[in-house]
């Protein structure tokens, strides 16, 4: 089993920047990359940011390409995401996810999943 915390949500004016942080716990050796989801209310979670564990190598969605960079810890077990020049329309639960392949944009190619993160972008 895969623990996995965030933290960092808050409320932000639109133009801001938040992080969130994401504590892995457990058996994280079985998973190889972490990734990032959003969801809002009445909507399918959708792929935010992924990142390999070893090499960092890292992918997005292009919604959020160029405003948010996700990085990682190892000695932490700790991934984040910054999230600069945030929009209205990033308001969402934020949930990251672990897997064992890397660059998985489904929610069916994660294994692991935290309680969520609400970030609210006003305007």
């Amino acid at each position: 089993q895969v623990q996995l915390v965030e933290s960092g949500g808050g409320l932000v004016q639109a133009g801001g920047s938040l992080r969130l942080s994401c504590a892995a716990s457990g058996r994280t050796f079985s998973s190889s990359a972490m990734g990032w989801f959003r969801q809002e209310p009445g909507k399918e979670r959708e792929f935010v940011a992924t990142i390999n564990w070893s090499d960092g190598a890292s992918y997005y969605a292009d919604s959020v390409k160029g405003r948010f960079t996700i990085s990682r810890d190892n000695a932490k077990n700790t991934v984040y995401l910054r999230m600069n020049s945030l929009k209205p329309e990033d308001t969402a639960v934020y949930y990251c996810a672990a897997c064992r392949i890397h660059r998985q944009v489904t929610t069916s190619g994660y294994d692991y999943w935290g309680q969520g993160a609400q970030v609210t972008v006003s305007s």
